[in-house]
């Protein structure tokens, strides 16, 4: 198990190189540089072009690279242009509200999936797996970002249930009940919008294994000999089925990077998804490129934990 792990680790490393090697240059194929909407144009060009070389933006890409790598591999990211403060200062808070967004989103997730799949794959071609399977159609074919829309308005605006913006309400002293019980109100309708739609891929999955399952030898012989229908699904056909959801815990945090994106925008929420967009923008050069590898190395390390679960569920994926 653990060779299987260093050499996963080891095969990280070439991805995440080409990925800081991908994200630098297409941020250099951007129009203009850091510099650029940011300086008043009456300035004198001599001024601006000693302001350049002063931040090393004339070197050559590669010596630019370089700098950037060691920076970003100590923790510094650069100046924030824009918000006139370090890039790693301004990603720290930001990243605390995407972390409680994505951890209530997948707890939501796993609550409303895992019954819903359960009883769907029990009782399917029944009214209430018809019922299920329904709603896991709707969920494929809606938008994540019209869906959110629509949370917003109704749940938001109409019926005034919920915050329509921010992480909690201005005024509020740090660490008392009222301001987490205010942050908590604040992320639950956009982590149930996510949750919604990230659900019905898990729903069918776990229904579809269940019926797979329903029908492998063991379960038939256990049946055969006479054990009772709910030990042969509780300690059968559910303990093998519920293994690949577990297995799949990572690649369920890759898919929450997107939808931030989206949902932290609509429903103007200040975190990684939020500042990725401004950023963008606003050009601000320093950001977009901290928040565009942050996100490739959280999806790079979703995909890694996903792999050692899977391996441990069945070892016979294991590398050799």
């Amino acid at each position: 198990m653990w060779k299987f792990t260093v050499r996963r680790m080891l095969i990280m490393i070439p991805q995440l190189i080409l990925l800081s090697l991908l994200i630098f240059i297409m941020a250099q194929m951007m129009p203009g540089d850091a510099l650029t909407g940011l300086i008043d144009p009456s300035v004198d060009p001599e001024t601006i072009e000693q302001q350049r070389e002063k931040l090393g933006l004339n070197e050559p890409w590669h010596v630019q690279y370089a700098d950037w790598v060691s920076g970003a591999v100590q923790g510094d990211f650069g100046q924030s242009f824009r918000f006139k403060m370090p890039v790693t200062d301004l990603m720290m808070e930001r990243m605390i509200n995407t972390f409680w967004l994505s951890l209530v989103t997948l707890i939501i997730t796993y609550i409303i999936s895992i019954p819903l799949g359960i009883t769907s794959g029990r009782y399917n071609d029944t009214w209430a797996d018809q019922a299920i399977t329904s709603y896991t159609y709707i969920g494929f074919a809606t938008p994540l970002f019209i869906f959110a829309l629509v949370m917003l308005w109704i749940f938001g605006f109409y019926f005034g249930w919920f915050p329509t913006g921010g992480s909690v309400k201005p005024g509020l002293e740090p660490g008392t009940f009222e301001y987490i019980l205010s942050r908590f109100n604040h992320l639950l309708l956009p982590a149930i919008s996510m949750s919604l739609i990230a659900t019905v891929s898990t729903v069918q999955y776990l229904r579809n294994d269940i019926i797979d399952t329903k029908q492998k030898d063991f379960i038939i012989t256990a049946r055969s000999k006479g054990a009772p229908e709910s030990r042969v699904y509780n300690r059968h056909i559910l303990r093998n089925s519920l293994l690949p959801i577990a297995a799949f815990f990572g690649y369920e945090l890759t898919g929450l990077i997107g939808g931030t994106v989206f949902v932290e925008t609509i429903f103007s929420y200040p975190g990684m998804g939020q500042l990725f967009i401004e950023s963008i923008t606003l050009r601000d050069y320093s950001v977009v490129t901290a928040t565009t590898l942050l996100f490739g190395v959280a999806a790079v390390l979703g995909t890694l934990i996903s792999d050692i679960i899977l391996s441990i569920v069945d070892p016979r994926i294991r590398i050799k």
